[in-house]
């Protein structure tokens, strides 16, 4: 199904604001999703198109961390393709998993996050020394959260980060540089399979691909140039925000424990 051109444009600008929260520290998909999902599309449809804007607004995002030489393509590689297909699996294997565990903890593993940023200020302000070796964090790490991008979604990138700096000892801009690229592989493997599936809403996802491209490019300019001074508060509020949103959804496993 295809969406009415007002209501495209509409999604392209919830899309650039997305875009400019996603590309500094992840969480694009908490603004993107519920405004498809009131726009009228089905779910199906909207995770799949998501994943098509998502691609190109990622994509904007790495182009600007490798142009002002945050990161680069070939340091990168291997963790890319790692990333990509475990998501495209997790995308292909989300319909006969058990994710109502990993749903129901994610708003607190998200909230511990936001925490964890905010009650240590120094974290990430410099290099320090890696705690796993490169090759053991490209073989687990990495797969295991490219996996999760793809078959759940949310906190992909405040995951990749928090990894990056904790088990990386990676200073806060450089990895967030690191994880843009991640995510864009995570992105790419997921759309692949969506792609196959005949689920994508084009029209609908191009316009909102240009919104988070142009979003996408602005945010991760700013954080370039402000480092931690700005993506450490937007990690910290998008954490907390996508953790609030899960745990509004009357539908999330919490609730039905309670209930029951």
């Amino acid at each position: 199904m295809e969406l009415s051109p007002d209501l495209i444009l509409i999604l392209a600008g919830v899309a650039f604001v997305a875009g400019f929260v996603d590309s500094i520290a992840g969480g694009g998909g908490l603004l993107n999703v519920p405004a498809m999902l009131l726009a009228g599309m089905d779910p199906v449809s909207t995770l799949a198109t998501n994943k098509l804007q998502g691609m190109f607004g990622v994509g904007a995002a790495s182009l600007q961390y490798v142009r002002h030489g945050v990161t680069s393509w070939r340091a990168m590689r291997w963790m890319m393709l790692a990333s990509g297909v475990a998501a495209l699996f997790g995308a292909a294997l989300v319909t006969s998993l058990p994710t109502q565990h990993l749903k129901a903890a994610l708003p607190f593993v998200l909230l511990v996050i936001a925490l964890y940023f905010l009650l240590s200020p120094r974290l990430g302000d410099v290099e320090a020394e890696p705690r796993l070796k490169e090759g053991v964090f490209a073989s687990t790490v990495v797969p295991a959260i490219g996996f999760y991008d793809g078959a759940i979604g949310p906190g992909t990138g405040s995951f990749f980060a928090l990894g990056f700096i904790t088990l990386r000892g990676e200073d806060i801009l450089r990895a967030t540089g690191k994880t843009k690229l991640l995510n864009f592989a995570s992105n790419v493997g997921a759309f692949v399979f969506f792609l196959f599936a005949g689920k994508i809403v084009w029209l609908t996802g191009i316009g909102m691909a240009i919104g988070s491209v142009l979003g996408a490019r602005l945010g991760a300019t700013l954080a370039v140039k402000a480092g931690g001074k700005i993506i450490k508060p937007v990690l910290v509020l998008a954490c907390s925000a996508m953790a609030i949103k899960l745990l509004s959804d009357p539908a999330h496993p919490i609730w039905a424990f309670f209930a029951g």
